[in-house]
C-alpha cells in the first residue's frame, strides 16, 4: 500500500503548483496572451488530475514516481517556458536535464529490477544487462525530447531550442542537453550496478526493498 505521508506530500504540492499557475493565469489573461493561458491550463490538468483521481490512471504509477514527475513537468515547462527561467538562468537547462537523465535511469532501473524480481516471471538477468538497460533507457528518452523539441520549434513556431555560447542556432543547446542527459543516465546506472553487486543494506537497498514491500503487485507479490 503507498505510503499516506507520500501521498499526502504529494497532494500539497500539487497544490501549491496549482496555485502558483492560477495567479500566473491570471496575468496571462490580463496581458492576453493566449499561448501562455492554453499551456498553463494544460499543465494544471496534467498536473492535478493524475494527483486527485489515481485510480483513473491507464497504469499504476507509485506516488513517489509521480511526485518526481510533477516537480520536472513544472520545472521544466511552467518555470522554464512561462516564466522564462530558460532565458533568465542560462545553467536551468543543464540542470534540468542533467536530473532528468538521473531519473529516467532510475526508471530504466526500476523496470528492469521489478521484471528480476518478479516471482511471475522465470528470468534472472545480470546487473550489468540492467545498467547497461538503464543508461540506454535514460539517453534514449533524452534524444526523443530534443526530436520533440525540434518539432515544435518548425512546426509550432515556438523557441524550446535556446541559442547558447553564442550558437543561435541551437545545436549547442541541444548537444549539452544529450550530453548531460549521458552523464545523469550513467551515474545512476553505474550506482544501480554497485546496488545490484553488493547487495549492501545501505540507504540505496533500504530505499528498494521499502519500494518492494510497499508495492508488491508490480513484483507479482
Amino acid at each position: 500500500m503507498p505510503d499516506p505521508l507520500i501521498r499526502r506530500i504529494h497532494l500539497i504540492i500539487v497544490g501549491v503548483m496549482e496555485l502558483v499557475m492560477a495567479g500566473e493565469l491570471a496575468v496571462l489573461a490580463m496581458e492576453q496572451r493566449w499561448m501562455g493561458i492554453f499551456l498553463v491550463l494544460m499543465l494544471m490538468a496534467v498536473i492535478g488530475v493524475p494527483a486527485l483521481f489515481p485510480e483513473k490512471l491507464p497504469v499504476f504509477i507509485p506516488a513517489e514516481i509521480q511526485v518526481f514527475a510533477v516537480l520536472f513537468i513544472f520545472a521544466t515547462l511552467f518555470l522554464g517556458e512561462v516564466r522564462d527561467y530558460y532565458e533568465r538562468f542560462w545553467w536551468w537547462d543543464l540542470v534540468l536535464h542533467t536530473s532528468s537523465g538521473v531519473l529516467l535511469g532510475l526508471l530504466g532501473f526500476l523496470f528492469v529490477y521489478m521484471v528480476n524480481e518478479n516471482e511471475l516471471v522465470d528470468v534472472t538477468m545480470k546487473p550489468s544487462f540492467v545498467a547497461l538497460f538503464a543508461f540506454f533507457f535514460g539517453v534514449g528518452i533524452g534524444a526523443l525530447w530534443e526530436i520533440a523539441e525540434f518539432a515544435a520549434d518548425r512546426l509550432l513556431g515556438m523557441n524550446m531550442q535556446k541559442p547558447m555560447l553564442g550558437d543561435p542556432s541551437g545545436l549547442t543547446d541541444t548537444m549539452w542537453d544529450l550530453i548531460v542527459d549521458t552523464l545523469g543516465s550513467a551515474i545512476m546506472a553505474l550506482a544501480g550496478w554497485r546496488y545490484m553487486l553488493r547487495a549492501r543494506r545501505d540507504r540505496t537497498d533500504f530505499w528498494l526493498r521499502r519500494f518492494v514491500r510497499r508495492y508488491p503487485r508490480l513484483f507479482g507479490r
